[in-house]
């Protein structure tokens, strides 16, 4: 892949949902801010809960519709962030969700674009859009470390399993 360059996935169905999040989890950088893109029913909650079940997080794990954030314990002993701003009316709401100092390990931000500048700077930006019974992901490099990552699922053959669109 070359430097900025984004990358185009048939998902079929939840199970190449989930081996896409583990994936995007195995290569992932040690800290990693992932901005979530799509309409409701996307599947932006279904990757991120797979991808957090890939991560270790044990029990329910909810989605943050209505808490505009999950903090999750990680098995390495990190924290992962999973942020909803469906919901808030502007930017400045986030100020109140004590998100300055979080020292997370993963940032997986659903409905970004609310937030603003707001939010940290993407490593990468996955845009989900339904596709017949499937969906379709895009993954773009929203930084270097974005770039580096996309460049080890492509290299390590991470994405075998998964159907590029014709």
């Amino acid at each position: 892949m070359s430097d900025g360059e984004a990358l185009d996935l048939q998902l079929p169905d939840a199970d190449a949902t989930a081996r896409l999040a583990a994936a995007l989890a195995a290569a992932a950088p040690g800290r990693a801010v992932v901005h979530l893109h799509g309409d409701l029913g996307a599947g932006k909650s279904t990757l991120a809960r797979a991808w957090l079940r890939t991560l270790g997080v044990q029990g329910a794990i909810r989605s943050p519709t209505y808490t505009l954030v999950e903090r999750h314990a990680l098995a390495d002993g990190g924290e992962a962030l999973h942020l909803d701003l469906y919901r808030i009316g502007e930017a400045g709401e986030l100020e109140f969700l004590g998100l300055d100092d979080a020292d997370a390990a993963l940032w997986l931000v659903e409905w970004p674009e609310r937030g603003g500048r707001e939010l940290p700077v993407a490593d990468l930006h996955v845009s989900l859009a339904i596709d017949g019974t499937g969906r379709l992901a895009t993954l773009a490099p929203g930084s270097a470390a974005g770039s580096a990552w996309l460049d080890r699922l492509v290299q390590e053959c991470q994405l075998r399993d998964l159907p590029v669109p014709s």
